[in-house]
């Protein structure tokens, strides 16, 4: 269970001179924050004026049971500015005259598509294009063999157990298409340019992209070896290739007219998502739930899974439109897609898009549900949403603390790998993304805001409104960003690093030293080290003086340890924390160090100017999201409350685990406060919301600005506040799921 915030160790605005907090933090000074969102005037792409989406996703007998005024009738309720349809691609719900593109066999004499579409227009929301690339029919395999992937003993790859693996095509069976085929240049813009010719639609979007590294037909065996470098990086080209084509077969129809990327994977995704952004104007995300699908037996995603994705797709746009689809339907590791999810779970996804600075979708699969339960809530919340939505047009981020997050280490890093284990067969996975997340639940236990932080995006500029920045085993940097890092370091940002940050370079091949020894003052002393297992324990941690990131541990000499260490010389010769190494869990008579003390660091801190540095040799992050330890994430908060000097530009304090974002908005300021303390935050459904009681708010504001109103969004309530010079305080009386605290400025100088 999570623990409570500790008082005595919140988040503070400190008692410094202003200017100097400002320049140190970077906070509120300029316009200096990246991805900036301007305000947004009427005659602006109507893309970036949507703030509520809808998605209408067929299934093959809806041309049958579809009401189609039933359904506008839904989504006006909504007040969605946009309504995705599914119009062609693997299946045609419009009369079709291109071959190889299969209509439903439903369709008949009607046009669900055109007829949707245009009922939508007449009231006023913008229609988007469903095209779905990733499969096609028997027939067409026959006829274009070279569209479709190849297994590696040379069968066309089946779609989802859709017939014989290995027997003759058959015309009703799915085959997945290869994405290196003319099939994405000529047959899906062919499918594009017809529905751009015969409806008023306003984009298209696409699903996913079909599986790297699957295919072996001649042309994907011509590009590299599935795991190379070379491969990877012409997969990424010929992603961005197509994007480009299909954006501009949308914009044929009207310049403002665009292709919305659908990018899936989550933290797990190798898809670079920052050259991505830099040729799409609207990145989407499709999360219809949270199981974890790359994890073992049981493992499910926690519930900020939403948020962690929309954080994601925010440091690759930097500010420019994202959306993303939080659950609807039970869409979890046993899939029932046609009952509905949980009301509690739905509303916090929901939520979490829209602090997060994303636009929800809200979604559903067929046309004619029996089981409708779904629809009240997301009726109740886009309807509140679109009562205070200009709270909800950011202009940019208020935090000093950035999390960063490595696309390069989740495709070429190898995690070790456990020996032998009591509970679990040998060699059980340890997944790249485990480092991540256990930083995420520290940060959220400690009440700490933070901005995640593409890898791509650490110079200079980018860097500037950030005091801090955090390292969750980020194994590989290239020689740049270790350079820019430095920089930053040199120029007075601290750093928190774990395990091993920097031992890998841009290419994934080990160094013999940390990239960033000369920094935190470490030297390597050996090789990954690890649990025994076999009923061993992990290594401990022995406490070997006072020191604030020990703040609150009492009566004790050890702490426990992280799972794997990298063994640390370290120039500092006064350690805080020693390693003590693994020893025996049973039987019981065996339950003794070895070797009970050793002068090997467990942290290594540093302090360099304004710099404050810490380095912890082991997998800290992950030892914690894999074992819940109370201990391991307190080390972690007050490691990060020492490196920020226990500075913030928004400090939230009350009991209760919750997901804090702060915004300038257009109207002024936003705070927002995701209520996530239920049984079920780690595995399952929200079943119900379980209200957290007072918390109380204080922000540091621009100079010059005045905030003249205060509202509880949620509560639809005036607030009580209190100003005094820069610093606003007000207190929130209790956040059942999600609570918004809305500022308006009066001025600013």
């Amino acid at each position: 269970m999570p623990t409570v915030n500790r008082p005595s160790q919140e988040a503070t605005i400190p008692d410094v001179p202003r200017r100097e907090f400002l320049l140190a933090s970077g906070a509120l000074v300029s316009g200096a924050f990246l991805g900036a969102q301007q305000a947004r005037p009427s005659d602006a792409p109507w893309y970036t004026r949507a703030r509520r989406c809808g998605h209408s996703n067929f299934v093959e007998n809806d041309p049958q049971v579809f009401n189609i005024d039933e359904w506008v009738d839904y989504w006006s309720s909504l007040k969605v500015d946009a309504v995705t349809l599914s119009a062609g691609g693997m299946m045609a719900f419009y009369p079709t005259k291109i071959p190889l593109h299969h209509k439903s066999k439903f369709l008949g004499d009607r046009d669900l598509f055109g007829d949707f579409a245009k009922a939508l227009k007449k009231k006023g929301i913008r229609v988007i294009a469903r095209i779905d690339p990733k499969s096609n029919y028997g027939d067409a395999v026959r006829a274009h063999p070279e569209w479709f992937q190849r297994t590696a003993d040379g069968h066309f790859r089946l779609r989802d157990e859709q017939g014989e693996e290995g027997a003759p095509p058959r015309d009703e069976w799915i085959y997945w298409t290869c994405m290196f085929s003319d099939y994405f240049t000529e047959f899906i813009p062919r499918v594009m340019r017809e529905v751009n010719s015969l409806y008023e639609i306003d984009a298209f979007f696409g699903p996913s992209w079909p599986g790297q590294g699957r295919c072996y037909c001649e042309v994907c065996k011509r590009v590299g070896k599935l795991d190379s470098g070379a491969y990877r990086e012409r997969h990424m080209v010929r992603i961005l290739e197509i994007i480009r084509l299909w954006d501009s077969i949308a914009q044929e129809k009207r310049p403002d007219n665009l292709y919305l990327v659908s990018c899936g994977g989550w933290l797990q995704t190798t898809m670079d998502l920052t050259r991505i952004a830099k040729v799409v104007r609207w990145m989407y995300s499709d999360h219809q739930g949270r199981p974890d699908h790359q994890g073992e037996g049981d493992d499910a995603l926690p519930v900020w899974h939403f948020a962690q994705q929309a954080r994601v797709c925010h440091s690759a746009m930097k500010g420019r439109p994202t959306s993303l689809n939080p659950a609807e339907n039970s869409h979890a590791r046993l899939l029932w897609r046609e009952t509905s999810c949980s009301a509690a779970e739905i509303t916090i996804g929901l939520a979490q898009a829209t602090a997060a600075g994303s636009i929800p979708f809200y979604t559903w699969l067929g046309g004619a549900p029996e089981d409708r339960r779904w629809q009240q809530p997301g009726r109740m919340f886009y309807q509140w949403h679109a009562r205070h939505e200009a709270h909800f047009a950011n202009k940019r981020p208020i935090t000093n603390l950035g999390l960063i997050w490595s696309q390069r280490t989740t495709d070429l890093y190898k995690p070790p790998q456990r020996t032998t284990d009591l509970y679990k067969p040998p060699t059980s996975s340890i997944k790249v993304t485990d480092y991540m997340q256990g930083m995420y639940y520290a940060l959220l236990e400690g009440r700490f805001v933070f901005r995640v932080i593409h890898e791509n995006d650490l110079g200079p500029e980018s860097l500037k409104p950030y005091s801090a920045l955090i390292l969750p085993n980020v194994a590989v940097l290239t020689d740049e960003q270790v350079g820019q890092l430095r920089n930053y370091v040199q120029s007075g940002g601290s750093l928190l690093a774990t395990f091993e940050t920097g031992l890998f370079d841009g290419q994934g091949k080990q160094r013999s030293e940390f990239a960033l020894a000369d920094v935190f003052g470490i030297q390597k002393a050996g090789d990954r080290q690890g649990s025994m297992g076999g009923g061993h324990h992990c290594p401990y941690a022995r406490i070997e003086r006072d020191h604030p990131i020990l703040a609150g541990f009492r009566d004790t000499k050890l702490l426990p340890g992280p799972e794997f260490r990298i063994p640390l010389r370290a120039g500092n010769t006064d350690p805080v924390l020693t390693v003590v190494p693994p020893y025996p869990g049973h039987p019981p008579e065996f339950v003794y160090p070895r070797t009970p003390r050793t002068d090997e660091p467990a942290v290594v801190l540093g302090e360099k100017g304004r710099s404050r540095l810490v380095y912890f040799s082991g997998d800290i992050d992950r030892s914690l999201w894999r074992s819940g330890d109370t201990d391991l994430s307190d080390l972690l908060q007050n490691s990060i409350r020492w490196m920020t000097r226990n500075q913030s530009p928004v400090s939230v304090t009350g009991d209760g685990i919750a997901e804090i974002f702060a915004w300038e908005t257009e109207p002024g300021f936003a705070v927002h406060i995701l209520n996530y303390n239920n049984p079920n935050m780690t595995y399952g459904w929200f079943r119900r919301n379980y209200p957290i009681g007072q918390q109380r708010v204080r922000m540091l504001l621009p100079k010059g600005v005045h905030i003249s109103k205060a509202q509880l969004l949620r509560a639809e309530s005036d607030l009580p506040f209190e100003q005094n010079g820069p610093t606003v305080e007000f207190m929130i009386p209790r956040v059942d799921d999600y609570e918004v605290a809305a500022l308006y400025a009066a001025g600013r100088s």
